[in-house]
C-alpha cells in the first residue's frame, strides 16, 4: 500500500499540463491564453504536484500531533499569503479587491455593509427583501464579521483562511477513520495544496464556509456512525451543520439530510446496530421537523420540480454565446461529473476567472481519475457500505448538479471537493505498479479532452 504520492505521478502530471497548454496554444494561435493566466496555471500545477509528493513523503513518519500542527499552520500560511497577494492583484487588474466580473461578490458586500453602516433593522429588512433563504446565511455571517472592524474584505478573507485550515484538520480525521493514517494524511495534504481552496479564500463568496460545513457534518456524523456506543453529543454538530447549510445552499442541505438517512438504513452493520439506527434516525427526524424540516422540504421539492426548466433555460442562455450549449444535457454530463469542469486554456473575453483557474481545474481533472479508481476498488471489494455517508453525500450532490444549470461550474463543485480528494487519496494508496499504465492513459485522455474543450469553446462562438 502506498503511503505517499509518488514522484512518478507528480512529474508526469506537470509534463502533461505543459504539453497540453503548448498544444492548445499552437492549435489556436489566435486565441493564446494571456501570459498572466499561463503563469497562474503553471504555478498551481507545479506547486500542487511537487509539494504533494514531497510533503506526503516528508511528513509520513512524524507523530500525529506534529503532523496536525504542521498541517494547520502550513495551510494557514499558504492561504494568508495568497489572500494578501490576490487582494493587490485584483486592485491592479480591476480597480477593486474583487474577482473579475464580481457581480455576486459586490452584491454580497453591499448587503453585508448595511449592518455596520445603517444598523440592524435596515440590514435585516434588506436581507429579507433581496435574498431567498438559501443565500441569507452567508450575508448574516459576513455582516457579523464586519461589525467589530468595519466592512473590510480582508477581514472576512483572513477568517476564511482559518476556517479552511480547520477543514484540513477535519478531513484528516475523516480520512484516517475511514481508510487509515496514510490516506488521511495524503487527503489532508491534497486539500491543503489544492489551488481551488486558495482561490475561494481570496474572494467574498460562500464556498469556503460551505466546504467547512460539509466536512464538519460528515466527520462528526461519521464519528457517531462508527462509535460502539451511542453518544448524543456527536450528533449535535452535524445536526447544526445541516440546519445552517439550509441558509447557504438548500439543495446541498437536502443531500446532507438524505445521505445521513441512507447511512442509517444501509450502512455496514459493523458501524451501527439496528437499535442504534432506530434511535439515531428518530432523534434526527425530530430535530429536522422542529427546526428546518418544513422549509427544507418545500424548497427542495421546488428545486426538483424545476430541474428540467432550470437546466433548459440555462442551456438556452449559454447557447446565445456558444451554439454547442444547446446539445448539453444531463446524459452528457453524468459520466463526466467527477472530472469536469475542464480547463479554459484559450483567451475568451469575459472568462478571466475561468482562465485564471485553468491550472486548478487541470489538477482536478487528473485527480478525478484516482477518485474513480478508488470508487471502483470499493465496489469491487464490496467495502462501500463501510463508507456510505461520504459516498452518499458526494454522489448525491453531484447528481443534483447533473440535473441543474451548474454541472460545468467549478464554483458549484467546490463544496464536495474535499470529499473527492479524500477518495483520491485512498485511490493513491491502492495503486500498484500494474496501474501506472492506467494513470498514463488517463493523463492522455485528460489532455485530449482539454484540447477538445478549447475547440468547443471557440467553435461554438464562431472563433475557431
Amino acid at each position: 500500500m502506498l503511503t505517499y504520492f509518488p514522484n512518478y505521478f507528480s512529474r508526469r502530471a506537470i509534463v502533461s499540463y505543459a504539453i497540453t497548454i503548448v498544444l492548445v496554444s499552437a492549435l489556436y494561435i489566435n486565441h493564446v491564453l494571456p501570459l498572466k493566466f499561463v503563469l497562474f496555471g503553471f504555478g498551481a500545477v507545479i506547486i500542487f504536484f511537487t509539494f504533494s509528493s514531497q510533503l506526503t513523503m516528508k511528513w509520513e513518519r512524524i507523530s500525529d500531533s506534529l503532523f496536525l500542527r504542521r498541517l494547520f499552520f502550513t495551510s494557514l500560511l499558504i492561504r494568508l499569503f495568497y489572500v494578501v497577494f490576490i487582494y493587490f492583484y485584483y486592485i491592479a487588474e480591476t480597480g477593486e479587491p474583487h474577482a473579475y466580473h464580481a457581480a455576486d461578490e459586490l452584491f454580497y458586500q453591499a448587503l453585508a455593509e448595511n449592518w455596520y453602516n445603517y444598523g440592524f433593522e435596515e440590514f435585516r429588512e434588506n436581507v429579507s427583501n433581496y435574498l431567498e433563504l438559501s443565500d441569507r446565511g452567508y450575508i448574516w455571517w459576513l455582516g457579523l464579521l464586519y461589525l467589530p472592524f468595519g466592512p473590510y474584505v480582508l477581514v472576512a478573507r483572513v477568517v476564511k483562511c482559518f476556517i479552511d485550515s480547520l477543514t484540513c484538520i477535519m478531513l484528516y480525521n475523516l480520512g484516517k477513520r475511514n481508510f487509515g493514517e496514510s490516506t488521511g494524511r495524503i487527503g489532508a495534504i491534497f486539500y491543503m495544496l489544492i489551488p481551488n481552496a486558495w482561490y475561494y479564500c481570496g474572494i467574498t463568496l460562500k464556498e469556503i464556509e460551505m466546504s467547512f460545513l460539509v466536512v464538519l457534518f460528515v466527520e462528526r456524523a461519521d464519528l457517531a456512525l462508527h462509535s460502539s456506543r451511542l453518544k448524543i453529543q456527536n450528533l449535535i454538530l452535524p445536526l447544526m451543520a445541516s440546519a445552517v447549510m439550509l441558509t447557504f445552499r438548500t439543495a446541498l442541505a437536502a443531500v446532507m439530510v438524505a445521505s445521513l438517512a441512507i447511512a442509517f438504513i444501509i450502512g455496514s452493520q459493523r458501524q451501527l446496530r439496528l437499535w442504534q439506527k432506530i434511535v439515531l434516525g428518530a432523534v434526527f427526524a425530530v430535530w429536522m421537523v422542529l427546526t428546518v424540516g418544513v422549509e427544507l422540504f418545500q424548497e427542495s421539492s421546488q428545486l426538483w420540480a424545476n430541474r428540467y426548466e432550470n437546466q433548459e433555460s440555462g442551456y438556452a442562455w449559454r447557447s446565445e454565446t456558444n451554439s454547442f450549449a444547446q446539445y448539453a444535457s444531463a446524459a452528457l454530463f453524468a459520466p463526466l461529473i467527477l472530472t469536469i469542469p475542464f480547463s479554459s486554456m484559450v483567451d475568451i473575453f469575459g472568462q478571466e476567472n475561468q482562465m485564471m483557474m485553468n491550472g486548478a481545474n487541470f489538477i482536478k481533472n487528473i485527480l478525478s481519475g484516482l477518485t474513480i479508481f478508488a470508487l471502483f476498488i470499493l465496489l469491487k471489494r464490496r467495502e462501500w457500505r463501510n463508507h456510505v455517508l461520504p459516498l452518499a453525500l458526494m454522489g448525491g450532490y453531484l447528481v443534483v448538479l447533473v440535473f441543474s444549470n451548474f454541472a460545468h461550474s467549478e464554483r458549484f463543485h467546490f463544496p464536495v471537493l474535499a470529499l473527492e480528494l479524500m477518495f483520491a487519496a485512498y485511490g493513491v494508496s491502492q495503486v500498484r505498479n500494474k496501474h501506472k499504465r492506467l494513470y498514463m492513459l488517463w493523463m492522455v485522455l485528460i489532455s485530449v479532452a482539454n484540447i477538445l474543450w478549447a475547440w468547443i469553446k471557440l467553435a461554438g462562438r464562431g472563433m475557431a
